[in-house]
Formats: C-alpha cells, sequence, structure tokens
C-alpha cells in the first residue's frame, strides 16, 4: 500500500465528514428557524386598556388542600399599564393598587 494513496484517502474522508457535519448544522438550523416560526405564530398579544377587568394567575395555590380550586384570582381593574409589560391593577373590593407582570393576568370576559 502506499503511502500518498493512503494520505490522500484519509483527506478525502476528513472532506467528506466535514462536508457531513456543515450539512447536519445547516438542517438544525432550518429546523430551529421553522420551529420558531411555528412557535410565535401561535402566541396571542396582549394588550391591556385602561379599565379592562382581569383575572390574576395565583402561582402559589399549589400549597392549598383543594385540588379543584381555580388559579385565576378575582376580576381586578387595569389602572394603568407601563413599559416593558408591567401592568398595575387596582382591587376593587379594598381599593389596593399593585403593579404585576403582564404574562400574569389575562383578560377577563365574565358576565355582563
Amino acid at each position: 500500500m502506499d503511502v500518498t494513496k493512503a494520505g490522500i484517502a484519509r483527506k478525502l474522508q476528513l472532506e467528506e465528514l466535514e462536508c457531513l457535519r456543515m450539512e447536519a448544522y445547516e438542517n438544525a438550523r432550518i429546523y430551529k428557524e421553522k420551529t420558531k416560526v411555528f412557535h410565535d405564530h401561535h402566541i396571542r398579544k396582549k394588550d391591556f386598556q385602561k379599565g379592562d377587568e382581569v383575572l390574576l394567575y395565583n402561582s402559589r395555590l399549589r400549597f392549598m388542600p383543594r385540588k379543584l380550586r381555580s388559579r385565576w384570582d378575582s376580576p381586578f381593574k387595569v389602572k394603568e399599564v407601563k413599559n416593558y409589560g408591567v401592568v398595575e391593577l387596582l382591587n376593587s373590593q379594598n381599593g389596593e393598587r399593585f403593579k404585576v407582570n403582564g404574562h400574569r393576568v389575562k383578560k377577563y370576559h365574565g358576565h355582563k
């Protein structure tokens, strides 16, 4: 067996391996782009206006004994919408005002 032929064969193998690796990177990039487009398509934009009624998500409910209790607390009024998704709420029962992240609230479509 000739050393030069073996060297050339090894270079071809390495080149083929590099081509397969680059193809795998490209396929992974395409898959991630398609997955992101699919995920972003199903995200609903939450736009709150002053005076809207919203429900507040209670993340500490898992320590409560009742399983079937709703994790969404009674309707609150939106007092003000601030930058970066911060929503200032007004509790209509006691007049308390507090700020929460916009991801923790959803619009209330209750009985009118």
